[in-house]
């Protein structure tokens, strides 16, 4: 069988950011219908159907540990499409969930599949790019990425309109056999078999090692943590916050999108400054940008200086301001740290994919439980986060 010509630029970006879309859409999709599943499932403990989303993310940090190095053993393809399988059987699992528990269940594996085309993405891309181009690469698919936030919500909201909330999952079966098909019919195996490393565990030991010899990524990993901790915890609180805080919660969709959309100008300023500034003064950017902002509304509300009338304009502007600084820091700590682990690329993917995702929803749990109606739990979460994330940062910078 001949083997397929490389992608073009256009449709490799446009390829590897539906891969990525499984995530959001597996995330964002599921927000509308909180509420529903908290009253079908959870009616005595409302705040657990927040659980939806995270025991998601927590399965896919997990399944990172095993897919970027089954990725090195037997390519990309193979581990993204075996991934794509068990992502579309635990989505028929859950669509037939009775209860909160076996819905919990059902996601966490749903996040173990979708960690194949995650991690294994990310090292079919270093396995054709490095350094700043890698950077600008993932800044064109993260823009790319982002329309998937700005329309998930509406089609959860929409599916909810015409079918009961376990219909979204029927969506995730399709949109996965969809991108299965592209990337099997036309992206070609970026690793060939003599370059490819043995299942041993003696050479997960020694590739972790190798990994955590190198400064730079222990720095990401943390950083990473800390900032997809106040994404996530963001994402637990929004729907919430829009309902019961600003009574917006049947338009929150449109909202979301609004947000998405507007934040996505982190990325295009990212990818037309990386190369000519570099990935360590954007990073810089984003996180002390984010703490001011944070910090000042924070003690402007605290000291009831926010006038009613302006508060949700603010909020919005706010959480604008944290997805659009993510387009600053993600994408440049992912490259930074990926940079010297070319030899390792699926080790060193999943090792600081499974990490930094554990971790931060280990620290993004209890800010998504402290919601008491409001938006404050919620900022001073990401306010904490991001100003320890700086620290390291500085602290680093200074070494």
């Amino acid at each position: 069988m001949k083997t397929p010509a490389r992608l073009s630029h256009v449709e490799f970006v446009a390829l590897i950011a539906a891969l990525f879309a499984t995530i959001a859409l597996s995330i964002d999709a599921m927000l509308p219908a909180l509420p529903q599943i908290a009253a079908e499932l959870s009616p005595d403990s409302p705040n657990t159907a927040q659980l939806v989303i995270t025991s998601f993310v927590f399965g896919m940090g997990v399944g990172t540990l095993f897919t970027g190095p089954l990725s090195d053993s037997f390519g990309r393809k193979p581990v993204i499409i075996a991934g794509g399988i068990l992502y579309i059987l635990s989505s028929v699992a859950a669509y037939f969930a009775q209860s909160l528990e076996v819905l919990l269940i059902s996601r966490v594996i749903m996040g173990l599949g979708a960690a194949g085309p995650r991690t294994a993405a990310t090292a079919l891309v270093r396995d054709l790019f490095e350094g700043r181009a890698m950077a600008e690469v993932m800044s064109f698919v993260m823009m790319v990425f982002m329309l998937v936030p700005a329309v998930a919500p509406l089609m959860g909201q929409t599916v909810m309109h015409v079918a009961d909330w376990q219909a979204i999952f029927l969506v995730y079966i399709v949109f996965s056999v969809v991108t299965l098909l592209w990337l099997g019919l036309r992206q070609p195996e970026t690793l060939p078999k003599s370059s490819r490393r043995k299942f041993e565990v003696s050479i997960l030991i020694a590739g972790v090692r190798e990994a955590f010899s190198h400064r730079i990524v222990v720095i990401s990993i943390l950083m990473q943590s800390l900032t997809l901790a106040a994404l996530f915890a963001t994402l637990s609180s929004m729907q919430g916050i829009f309902e019961i805080r600003f009574e917006r919660g049947e338009s929150f969709p449109y909202w979301f999108a609004l947000i998405a959309l507007c934040s996505a100008i982190g990325n295009v300023i990212n990818a037309k400054t990386v190369v000519r500034l570099g990935m360590r003064k954007l990073i810089w950017i984003g996180y002390s940008g984010l703490v001011a902002i944070t910090a000042v509304l924070l003690a402007i509300k605290f000291f009831g200086l926010m006038p009613e009338s302006i508060a949700f304009p603010m909020h919005m502007a706010w959480t604008i301001t944290l997805f659009a600084a993510m387009g600053l820091q993600m994408g440049n700590l992912n490259a930074l740290a990926m940079e010297p682990l070319g030899r390792i690329a699926g080790l060193g993917a999943s090792i600081i994919t499974a990490l930094s995702t554990v971790i931060s929803v280990l620290l993004a749990v209890p800010v998504g439980l402290a919601f008491d109606g409001s938006e404050l739990p919620l900022m001073l979460g990401v306010l904490v986060f991001n100003a320890i994330a700086l620290l390291i940062f500085a602290f680093d910078k200074g070494r």
